[in-house]
């Protein structure tokens, strides 16, 4: 129980993690866990074990899948944070999500723990497409127009995501469509600045190269 207690005064840090399909944000959050010892919660992995253990709310959120419902924020950020609780750790990645402005309320009203930042991959549709496109050769999800569908949702739904957060200081735009190794060093140079601060909010005129 006490430790519990103790954890709970303790607020996790989080950092959430968005970028369009193909922006490379889930290499560069394996990168970050490594180098800097966070936890990386995907809430469309967590979605996808949760059906696939079959459990109760695993075949509940299987049926609104089906049947093209969008699954309620509140079912996402309790698997967030069942996943943050079993972690062990007190830092996170928090990848896909909030995906629209009602996951965002949501989870800062249920789990009340702001974002200390947002990672934001910035990637030009014509660089994400050759990327999806050269990586799933064959895979019917990703052909041409499937692609620009998703672009297209992912930011008509993140932008005032990005935005609501862009008005606190709190966005680090990563221009994504370099190397891996060069989108990394932005990364890193973000995460090195952000540690020796413990206010993030002194942290956030790091210039960052765009």
């Amino acid at each position: 129980e006490d430790a519990n207690v103790s954890t709970v005064e303790k607020k996790p840090a989080v950092v959430f993690v968005l970028g369009g399909p193909g922006s490379g944000k889930g290499t560069q959050c394996a990168n970050i866990v490594q180098q800097f010892g966070y936890t990386h919660l995907s809430a469309g992995d967590l979605l996808r074990a949760e059906i696939e253990s079959g459990s109760e709310n695993g075949t509940m959120i299987d049926n609104m899948i089906n049947e093209g419902q969008i699954v309620p924020s509140e079912v996402t950020i309790k698997l967030l944070q069942r996943a943050m609780e079993e972690s062990g750790n007190d830092k996170f990645l928090i990848d896909g999500f909030p995906r629209n402005e009602e996951n965002r309320a949501s989870f800062e009203n249920l789990i009340r723990i702001e974002p200390e930042f947002i990672l934001f991959f910035v990637c030009p549709e014509e660089e994400m497409e050759r990327r999806l496109l050269c990586r799933n050769q064959g895979r019917k999800d990703d052909n041409i127009e499937a692609i620009r569908k998703r672009f297209k949702v992912f930011l008509e739904s993140s932008l005032p995501v990005i935005s609501y957060y862009d008005a606190m200081g709190k966005v680090f735009k990563i221009n994504a469509a370099r190397p891996v190794e060069d989108v990394f060093e932005s990364v890193k140079s973000i995460f090195d600045k952000v540690k020796h601060f413990s206010s993030y909010g002194k942290a956030l005129y790091v210039e960052v190269p765009f």
